[in-house]
């Protein structure tokens, strides 16, 4: 099986070709550069130098979310277009899943990939390794730090990707022997790693399928804001 593989969820953009379990090409780049102008050139790179075509693909996975409303947007609409136009597979995978595979071989702590969501709130999930793979403990979700360290409280924990900002927080409310920071290799997506965890994923529905976001968008904050009192599955905003 061939697999394309894409994350443009937040900063980091990372495409990788897989043969089954095999790494054929990636690139990874954090740069502060527009996702949108450089996702599909590099995605014909990545093509062209492992000697694939399109029509050669038997898959594409994408990172479904957390993360950047329009990183997230970017990735899956590129990932349904070529599915779509190329009658081939789509998978998606958790963007937090995705980070906790970079320390999947640890089985004595939960792992706790973290996005920064601002305002000291934060897109997390929490994993543990259980017979070598990784099994969901906490779904993802949007808390405030002080709500995820009240649930880490006193459990062996690692925190991986934007952990770092607010270190200052963790320091003060958890304990020192129970969590440790990732190293900062493992604070940025593979996917490569991508590709091995969505190989053996069920097909999602190529038109019907959306991003994670597991919070409102601002748009979607203003119409409620403007509309009290109504349902939100009345609000103008799409989906997709």
């Amino acid at each position: 099986m061939k697999i394309l593989t894409l994350d443009t969820s937040n900063r980091p953009l990372s495409v990788a070709v897989l043969e089954d379990d095999t790494l054929l090409a990636e690139t990874t780049l954090n740069m502060a550069r527009k996702h949108s102008t450089t996702l599909m050139p590099i995605i014909s790179e990545m093509l062209q130098k492992s000697d694939t075509t399109p029509q050669d693909l038997d898959r594409i996975v994408v990172s479904a979310g957390p993360g950047s409303y329009t990183g997230l947007r970017i990735g899956v609409t590129a990932a349904k277009t070529l599915a779509f136009t190329l009658n081939k597979e789509l998978v998606g995978v958790s963007s937090l899943e995705l980070l906790a595979a970079n320390c999947q071989n640890d089985t004595a702590e939960l792992l706790v990939p973290i996005f920064d969501a601002r305002r000291e709130n934060v897109f997390v999930g929490v994993y543990q390794n259980k017979a070598g793979k990784l099994v969901e403990v906490l779904p993802d979700q949007h808390l405030s730090v002080v709500e995820l360290c009240e649930f880490l409280k006193d459990k062996k924990v690692c925190l991986i990707g934007d952990a770092k900002v607010y270190r200052e927080r963790f320091e003060e409310l958890l304990t020192a022997d129970n969590y440790r920071f990732s190293a900062p290799k493992d604070d940025y997506p593979s996917a490569y790693l991508l590709g091995l965890l969505g190989k053996d994923r069920p097909v999602a529905d190529t038109l019907t399928f959306v991003p994670h976001y597991l919070r409102l968008t601002q748009a979607e904050v203003q119409w409620m804001e403007k509309h009290p009192g109504k349902d939100q599955a009345d609000s103008y905003v799409e989906k997709v």
